[in-house]
């Protein structure tokens, strides 16, 4: 200890310098050499620590270069083990939807690719091809009685389940828990019907001959404020039955202890916009208590191809409705938002509403509500809308043509439409080609000018919504339309028996071919006043209002336009 003492006062000296060296003569010697200004020096001999310490560091070094030889090995050997064929299954693909296999690993003989499009790589109401995370599987969105504000949807449908599925599980992801679908055509098929029995929440009502005498019994035949649509075909017979049928599902709220009821066509999504959760719950509980109903404006799909297949997945663009734009900014840009149709909107204009659950409370068409004893307080949302996907699809043309009986003249359309637009596109698909309707599409409903669609975005005409297509495309991708289909099938022993056994009571159902129409319900209106319920003996002036019918967007004739900058 004395001798380091030493060592460590020597060094701090200027005046002395130390060095340690190994012998070149003796190799398990060390050698410190002290020097004093050059003077002096000295060579103690080596000890025994000397000797340990390099044996310690010859053991190191040997299991360090241990380790690097068995850590490519150990690599080599789990790479060799994930690639197994007949092996491991990753733990996180395993739980995944979607299985993917490396090129070259599959077993079965590769099939001779096809040319689509990339809306044929899409199962409509399956997955897509890229992998999802399954949050929703098996998910069935029931949703406990604690939730308030209860939220209800009435409709009158026929589309199938790749429009009805979609519609119904978005509306549940945003905050709606109970629907009641008015089926006919297609949507009341045994293969579509049984399906949506199958989701909770969700009550089908087939439009059957008890369910016509029912509504012959409606006070509404005795009154007047839809006697202007009585006894015509086309759009004013769907008007009356979505009338006579919002009626009976203010009777299902009612009973299922709803606190808001919509009526929603399966063409439209709510978009609760000005929310922080994205939530019609949330939008509907911060409504004052004294407000009886909610006028959402509706923005119209504004579709950029002609070859869309599942518009809720693939329309991004809407134009805006005018009560949410400057007066300026919608009458100066009028003519090029139109392109050339009758009005700025192809099909109505004037929105749809939410009502509050209460008594007294009957429609008033099928955009509005009322109320027999009051005038409701209404107020209208400045962010929140409904979407409108309005003739998203080039088979709309046709599709609406086939639902109506009337000839292509512009006096009979008259009598079967209410709206400029639909009568034309009726006349069109009634007496043109092919290829003369699909001219007429893409020039009247596609939006093919990118210009043109730049300049009214950045006016703010146009605008881009991607909130329905990404929780849609989720849905889809989780695998819940495809599972809820599966469900319905296994819920019975054999999907021959199921069909069997939907058809046979299905069949009960259907109307006889004498039996009564919508159309021809009050025909006989001897008959009908006789089965009618009486009208209450005091009947407020306010139950005669007309019904509010699909009205357009304000024209440059109603208002003098503001020029704007271009």
């Amino acid at each position: 200890s004395s001798f380091l003492r030493s060592i460590t006062f020597l060094s701090l000296n200027p005046h002395f310098s130390l060095s340690l060296s190994r012998s070149f003569d003796a190799p398990n010697t060390l050698i410190l050499q002290l020097h004093m200004a050059g003077q002096f020096s000295l060579r103690p001999i080596s000890s025994s620590s000397s000797s340990s310490s390099s044996s310690s560091s010859l053991t190191l070094a040997s299991r360090l270069l241990f380790l690097l030889t068995l850590l490519p090995l150990t690599l080599a050997c789990f790479a060799f083990l994930l690639q197994w064929r007949g092996g491991l299954n990753d733990p996180v693909t395993r739980w995944s939807p979607d299985q993917h296999e490396f090129p070259g690993m599959s077993t079965t003989a590769p099939s001779i690719a096809s040319h689509s499009s990339h809306s044929d790589c899409v199962d409509l109401l399956g997955r897509s091809h890229s992998p999802a995370f399954s949050y929703y599987r098996d998910w069935k969105f029931d949703y406990g009685t604690d939730l308030k504000p209860k939220i209800c949807i009435t409709t009158s449908t026929s589309a199938g389940l790749e429009q009805t599925l979609p519609w119904i599980f978005y509306h549940k992801v945003i905050g709606v828990s109970n629907f009641f679908l008015f089926v006919e055509g297609k949507a009341a098929s045994p293969n579509v019907s049984k399906v949506l029995e199958t989701i909770p929440g969700v009550k089908v009502i087939y439009r059957t001959k008890e369910l016509e005498e029912q509504q012959t019994k409606s006070r509404i035949w005795n009154e007047t404020w839809l006697s202007s649509f009585f006894y015509k075909p086309c759009n004013y017979e769907l008007f009356v039955k979505q009338s006579l049928n919002m009626e009976m599902a203010i009777v299902m709220a009612r009973s299922a202890g709803m606190d808001w009821i919509i009526h929603l066509d399966t063409d439209e999504l709510m978009h609760p916009a000005g929310t922080r959760e994205y939530s019609l719950r949330q939008l509907l509980a911060d409504v004052p208590s004294n407000v009886d109903m909610v006028i959402f404006p509706n923005y119209e799909s504004s579709v950029e191809r002609d070859d869309v297949k599942e518009p809720f997945s693939e329309v991004s663009m809407f134009k805006k409705n005018y009560d949410h734009l400057p007066k300026d900014v919608y009458f100066g840009n009028y003519k090029d938002a139109t392109r050339g149709n009758p009005n700025y909107f192809l099909t109505y204009g004037n929105g749809k509403s939410a009502a509050r659950i209460q008594d007294h409370l009957r429609p008033n068409g099928a955009h509005r509500w009322h109320n027999y004893m009051k005038t409701p307080n209404e107020i209208k949302l400045d962010e929140a809308a409904v979407l409108h996907y309005t003739y998203p699809k080039f088979t709309d043309l046709t599709s609406r043509r086939d639902r109506c009986g009337c000839k292509p003249t512009k006096d009979d359309v008259k009598r079967c439409f209410m709206l400029e637009f639909d009568r034309a596109a009726f006349i069109i698909a009634s007496t043109a080609t092919e290829e003369e309707m699909l001219r007429w599409y893409r020039e009247r409903i596609v939006w093919t000018d990118k210009a043109l669609n730049l300049k009214l975005l950045r006016k703010g005409i146009l605008t881009r919504i991607y909130a329905p297509m990404v929780i849609i495309q989720g849905l889809r991708n989780s695998g819940i339309f495809s599972s809820v289909i599966s469900s319905a099938v296994q819920n019975t022993l054999a999907k021959d028996q199921f069909l069997s056994s939907v058809e046979s009571s299905n069949s009960s159902r259907r109307i006889e071919s004498g039996g009564l129409s919508s159309r021809k319900v009050g025909i006989n209106r001897g008959d009908s006043q006789a089965t009618a319920r009486k009208v209450l003996e005091i009947v407020d002036s306010l139950s005669d209002l007309s019904a509010i019918p699909p009205l357009s967007p304000p024209s440059l004739d109603e208002d003098v336009p503001v020029p704007v900058d271009t």
